[in-house]
C-alpha cells in the first residue's frame, strides 16, 4: 500500500512539474520574440503597440518590496504574539479563524477595500504607498503562518536554557527564537513576494494606472506594472491582436522577474541557514 501512495504522489508531482513547463514553453514560444534590449529598457510606445517595459518593471518591484516591508512586520509581530504570548482561549480562536478567512478572500476584494479606504477614506489617492498597504494586507495570513510554524519549530530547549541563564522573555525571542526562525520567515517572504508581483486586480484600484510616462518620484506617485499592463494590453487596447507577442514578452518579463526575487530570497535563506549551522 505505501509503494501505491509514493506512486501517487511522485504522480502528483509530475504533473504540476508538466503544467509549468507547459505554461512557461508555451510564453516563450509566443513571447520571446518580442524580448530584446529596448524591450527591456525603454516605455511603452506608439499606443503601447511599441517600445517596452521598463516602467512597468520599476513599478512590479517597487510593489513587491513596499508590500513585503509593510506585511513582514506586521506578520512577524502578529506570530510572535500568537505563538509566544496569547494564551488558549476565544480570543485565540477567533484571531486564528479571522487570519484563515483573510487568506481565503479574494484579491479583487483585497482591492476595493484599498480603494474605499487608502484611496477615497485616507485620501492617498491611486499612489505607491496605497498600493503597498493593500497588497502588504493581501500578504499578511501568508507571512503570519510560515513565521508562526517557523517559530514552532524552534526547539523549546532553546528558550529554557536562555531564560535559565537569566534572559527575559523578550531578549529570548529577540537573540535567540528569531535568529533560529528566520530562515523559515524568509519561507513567508517568499510566497509573499510572489503573490504581491503577480496581483493585478488589488493594485488596479490602488497604485497601477493605464500609461504614465515618468518614473515614480514619490510614495505618492502612480506607476505602471506587469501584471496590469498585460490586462490591459489583453482587454482594453487599441490594437489587441497587434500587441499579442508584447503580451507575451510582458507575461514572460513577469516570470523571470518572480523567479529571479524568489531566487534571491532563497539564497539569503540558504546563506542563513548554514550562517547559523556553524
Amino acid at each position: 500500500m505505501e509503494w501505491l501512495v509514493f506512486m501517487l504522489l511522485r504522480g502528483a508531482i509530475l504533473v504540476v512539474a508538466a503544467a509549468l513547463a507547459i505554461i512557461v514553453g508555451f510564453l516563450v514560444k509566443n513571447g520571446i520574440s518580442a524580448i530584446s534590449w529596448e524591450f527591456l529598457t525603454q516605455p511603452p510606445k506608439n499606443y503601447m503597440t511599441e517600445g517596452g517595459v521598463w516602467p512597468c518593471i520599476v513599478g512590479t518591484l517597487l510593489l513587491s518590496l513596499g508590500a513585503m516591508a509593510v506585511a513582514l512586520p506586521l506578520g512577524v509581530a502578529s506570530a510572535i504574539y500568537l505563538h509566544e504570548y496569547a494564551r488558549p482561549g476565544t480570543l485565540m480562536r477567533i484571531i486564528r479563524l479571522g487570519v484563515n478567512n483573510l487568506a481565503g478572500v479574494p484579491s479583487v476584494v483585497f482591492g476595493l477595500f484599498g480603494l474605499g479606504l487608502f484611496v477615497t477614506a485616507m485620501k492617498l489617492g491611486v499612489s505607491l504607498i496605497a498600493g503597498w498597504l493593500t497588497l502588504g494586507v493581501l500578504c499578511l495570513p501568508v507571512v503570519i503562518g510560515t513565521a508562526e510554524e517557523a517559530l514552532r519549530n524552534v526547539p523549546s530547549t532553546y528558550r529554557e536554557a536562555s531564560l535559565a541563564l537569566g534572559g527575559t522573555k523578550w531578549q529570548t525571542i529577540w537573540k535567540v527564537v528569531l535568529p533560529c526562525a528566520l530562515p523559515g520567515i524568509l519561507t513567508g517572504s517568499i510566497l509573499g513576494v510572489g503573490r504581491a508581483a503577480g496581483e493585478t486586480a488589488a493594485i488596479m484600484f490602488t497604485a497601477a494606472v493605464f500609461y504614465t510616462p515618468k518614473m515614480p518620484t514619490s510614495i505618492f506617485s502612480d506607476v505602471m506594472a506587469l501584471p496590469y499592463h498585460i490586462y490591459v494590453l489583453a482587454t482594453a487596447g487599441t490594437e489587441i491582436e497587434l500587441t499579442r507577442p508584447i503580451q507575451y514578452g510582458t507575461a514572460l518579463v513577469l516570470i523571470a522577474l518572480v523567479l529571479g526575487m524568489n531566487l534571491a530570497a532563497i539564497l539569503l535563506r540558504a546563506w542563513l541557514q548554514k550562517r547559523h549551522a556553524h
